[in-house]
């Protein structure tokens, strides 16, 4: 992989990047304006294509990691809102890495167009780097630190009484319906609603709805996955990457991790198997049960909200493609393969043996 290349959305794996590498100019303001300090060397750049992301040692041998996004996808106040959360979770004993952000006017040449996270480097190896996002634990012993990991999250959580965000572009979001998540997505993006009137979506989802009255509302991750954790050797020792965070509830964060890596999606979208790991997702639920036990509500739940804890995200992600990258291949690859696709997969027998290993794990 090269240094420009990132993951793509389509039939490519690797593709030119959306926006610009970040230069060593553009890396020394941004920590200078958050930490202080010098760099001495920039180590590694990251592939995932929604930022620009490099990893810095500092002339002291501190390491930092810096991210740029455009404005229009995450401003100040919209950081805010992620970075009350993670010193919430660090009060609470979760290992989450402390950031700062400066807005583009600090740095040259960036005109106000980008906002600059900088974290303090988490604790851990970052196994996962060079994996795609969606893709299976390593072993179920990762599994199993990943599952009680979320419980301890969770349970942080707990307490931390923010309102929900709102409709901004890349947010996971909870919706007890499909047909319900496209009227609140359409509504609150119009964008999306233009792209969905050219569609007659109705014929094309299925009619999936749950009960959520049952569960309480929780701030939660959004995007808990194997690249968004760090690690040493079968430990959790760093949770990163908020950028999915909001107030939804714990069942549907758990349904998240679940959807992330119990399926092949990339193997599935090429027309190959779904290599389904069962064994991975029945340890990581009972690791979660170990820290954080499921109410009943939550146990009835999970198996019938999996096929719907991806709808919010991905209707979003089709916003953030017609209205900040301005793709629309990729809002199209959007719709036709991770939204529809996940939906239809689900409702083949292969994704109903998979609901039906989620409630024997739940329930166990």
């Amino acid at each position: 992989m090269g240094d420009d290349q990132v993951f793509g959305m389509g039939d490519d794996p690797l593709v030119a990047p959306t926006w610009p590498a970040l230069t060593e100019d553009e890396v020394a303001h941004a920590v200078a304006a958050t930490w202080g300090g010098s760099c001495a060397a920039v180590e590694w750049r990251g592939a995932r294509p929604l930022s620009s992301t490099v990893g810095v040692r500092m002339d002291d041998g501190e390491r930092l990691v810096v991210k740029r996004m455009p404005v229009q996808l995450r401003d100040g106040v919209a950081l805010g809102e992620e970075h009350r959360f993670m010193a919430h979770l660090r009060g609470w004993g979760i290992p989450v890495p402390q950031v700062r952000a400066t807005v583009g006017e600090l740095v040259p040449r960036s005109a106000g167009r980008f906002v600059y996270e900088v974290h303090r480097a988490g604790e851990g190896e970052d196994r996962y780097r060079a994996d795609f996002s969606w893709t299976p634990y390593r072993d179920i012993d990762d599994a199993v630190a990943a599952g009680v990991m979320l419980g301890r999250f969770h349970s942080a959580a707990e307490g931390f009484d923010a309102p929900a965000r709102p409709a901004r572009p890349l947010v996971a979001s909870l919706h007890g319906g499909v047909v319900g998540a496209f009227e609140w997505q359409t509504a609150r993006r119009p964008a999306v609603a233009r792209f969905l009137s050219e569609r007659d979506w109705r014929a094309e989802v299925p009619d999936l709805h749950v009960d959520l009255a049952g569960v309480a509302p929780l701030w939660t991750h959004g995007d808990w996955h194997g690249t968004n954790l760090l690690w040493d050797a079968h430990e959790v020792t760093s949770v990163i990457d908020f950028g999915l965070a909001d107030r939804t509830t714990a069942v549907f964060d758990l349904a998240t991790a679940i959807e992330r890596t119990a399926v092949d999606w990339i193997s599935l979208r090429d027309g190959g198997p779904a290599h389904v790991r069962a064994d991975q997702i029945t340890a990581l639920i009972q690791a979660y049960r170990s820290a954080r036990p499921l109410s009943a509500a939550e146990q009835s739940l999970l198996p019938d909200l999996l096929p719907l804890a991806h709808i919010g995200y991905e209707l979003s992600e089709i916003d953030y493609f017609l209205t900040i990258a301005h793709d629309p291949r990729n809002a199209e690859i959007a719709y036709h393969d991770w939204l529809l696709g996940h939906l239809r997969w689900y409702e083949t027998a292969e994704g109903r043996e998979l609901r039906d290993v989620i409630r024997d794990a739940s329930l166990r």
